[in-house]
């Protein structure tokens, strides 16, 4: 701590947005100084977002309700402060880069605020670099911000909070689309930044991750109240593991003193595969106004049966691959066949009649008036039956669990329910083949549990291919692993065989969590790789 002036003061803090009757918050106290960091968790809803909008301002400027209670910034009350002063004392990374980035060019991107300042251009260049080289970034300078990964995006996102140099930061969910590497490389920057005296507020639902760098103090939310406030180790007895992913061990000793859960299992199984309905042969890929060349000699087969998890850094090419099969690119060389037809010869109308894509990014598939109306219009495009296309819009609502949101406008929710709809649309139009991009980016765990299972228990999909950064997601929901490094395959097997290798995992940027290092220690015995909760009763004494 470098000050004993609280950075944040949060008395009797209480706020209802005005298009709803309950609080979304209730009577919130807390403290952080400067050089400390708070990692904030909780599920989806419990109040976190509502209170880093309450710090920077955005309640009650831009979200109207009513607020009760005091909010102080280093001693003065945040409602005293210019939205000028506020910039350059709080700093917020919001849960979407999509939203935060709005220039052609990263360089640019990262001097927007700081032009806003209207500081010298020397000294905009300066820190921009500056930032750049802290984050280890430097090769993005020149990149064109539509051309970047959706974690390439959250990172360069970090850099324009971290060059307007704020006394407070608040990151919304930082590491949702960071790769394993890259999210260790940034909490570490994070509890850095903390130690040269920043007050830190992260809101994080890789829980397990966070904890890894010490945060000074954790809160735990539910229902917009503080359960816990204290000391790393007081949450893990605290927090409920069915909604907070907690450390694999932690859970295993927990999950341990409750019944054996049953899970139904997945419609994908090892050894039990149909018809190819998908393959890359020798597929290379690169846009036409750029030399450098995206994917490279791509070959793999999509089969009925199939449950692929597509793992890899930042960059390595994994959406521009998806993006191949339901033809929105077209290969440079090679062939790519959907059902046996090659891509060059068929159009994305015929194909999303078999294949149904959920985006990375939810904006870029949301449009309709409202959640119902978002659903119906893959089916009505086509043409299902009335009834059918209501059962399968009933059932996508509620295997997401939005069913009360079903006439709401899917643009006024937030970034993790916006996700949830996206995901709801493609699930409606019933296709054969279902590809998920980043799935589970903004769930908590007990949402991302919950979709994936009705997602993959629900006979009528012939395979899935999700694209994720969450190796816990892979190795549970899994039958196969896709590793792309580069632009290239580095590894095509079953789950097991492929996450046995640590070294090959680490030099595509995926590192080993505590549930892998529990499975690959338990293996031997229970010859899968299992949830923690069920580790907790098929071994001994765990």
């Amino acid at each position: 701590m470098t000050d004993t002036q609280p950075a944040i003061s949060i008395r009797d803090l209480t706020f209802t947005y005005r298009i709803r009757e309950e609080p979304a918050i209730h009577n919130i106290n807390l403290e952080l100084h400067p050089g400390e960091l708070m990692l904030m968790v909780g599920a989806s809803g419990s109040g976190k977002s509502t209170i880093m909008r309450a710090i920077n301002g955005l309640i009650p400027r831009t979200y109207r309700g009513t607020m009760e209670g005091s909010i102080n910034l280093f001693g003065k009350d945040v409602n005293e402060h210019s939205m000028a002063e506020l910039s350059q004392t709080v700093g917020t990374l919001l849960q979407d880069p999509e939203r935060q980035i709005v220039t052609s060019k990263v360089l640019n991107e990262v001097a927007f605020g700081l032009e806003n300042l209207a500081l010298p251009r020397e000294e905009i260049l300066q820190r921009v670099d500056e930032t750049l080289g802290y984050l280890n970034i430097m090769k993005l300078r020149e990149r064109e911000t539509f051309r970047l990964s959706g974690g390439e995006k959250q990172i360069v996102g970090v850099a324009g909070v971290l060059a307007m140099r704020p006394r407070i930061l608040l990151l919304d969910e930082p590491l949702a689309s960071l790769d394993p590497a890259s999210a260790h490389e940034s909490l570490r920057i994070f509890r850095e930044l903390a130690n040269q005296g920043i007050a830190v507020l992260l809101v994080e639902h890789r829980v397990d991750d966070a904890l890894a760098i010490d945060p000074d103090t954790v809160v735990y939310l539910e229902n917009g109240r503080i359960v816990y406030s204290g000391s790393p180790d007081g949450l893990m007895q605290t927090a409920d593991f069915h909604r907070v992913k907690l450390p694999a061990s932690v859970v295993m000793q927990r999950a341990k003193a409750e019944p054996e859960p049953v899970y139904k299992p997945a419609v994908g199984q090892v050894g039990h595969l149909g018809e190819e309905l998908v393959r890359f042969q020798n597929v290379g890929f690169r846009y036409s106004n750029d030399t450098s060349t995206i994917l490279h000699d791509i070959n793999f087969s999509v089969r009925q049966g199939d449950i692929i998890a597509l793992l890899g850094p930042n960059g390595a090419g994994k959406t521009t691959l998806v993006k191949h099969v339901l033809g929105l690119l077209k290969p440079t060389s090679g062939e790519v066949r959907l059902e046996g037809v090659a891509s060059k010869d068929s159009t994305v109308a015929t194909a999303a009649k078999t294949v149904g894509y959920v985006f990375q990014n939810p904006s870029q598939m949301l449009f309709a008036p409202s959640v119902q109306e978002e659903l119906a219009y893959g089916p009505t495009n086509l043409r299902h039956d009335k009834a059918t296309m209501e059962k399968n819009i009933r059932w996508a609502l509620e295997t997401i669990h939005m069913s009360e949101y079903r006439d709401s406008p899917p643009l006024a929710l937030s970034y993790g329910q916006q996700k949830r709809v996206s995901i709801a649309s493609i699930l409606a139009m019933r296709s054969r083949i279902l590809m998920m991009d980043e799935p589970t980016a903004g769930q908590d765990y007990w949402n991302y549990r919950s979709f994936m299972d009705g997602i993959l228990q629900m006979p009528g999909f012939d395979a899935v291919l999700f694209i994720t950064h969450d190796l816990d997601l892979a190795l549970t929901y899994a039958t196969r692993i896709l590793l792309l490094s580069n632009g290239r395959l580095a590894a095509d097997g079953p789950t097991a065989d492929v996450l046995q290798d640590e070294e090959l995992l680490r030099s595509c940027r995926v590192l080993p969590t505590s549930l892998l290092r529990l499975n690959l220690q338990h293996l031997p015995t229970t010859g899968r790789f299992m949830r923690a909760e069920q580790l907790a009763h098929a071994v001994p004494n765990p």
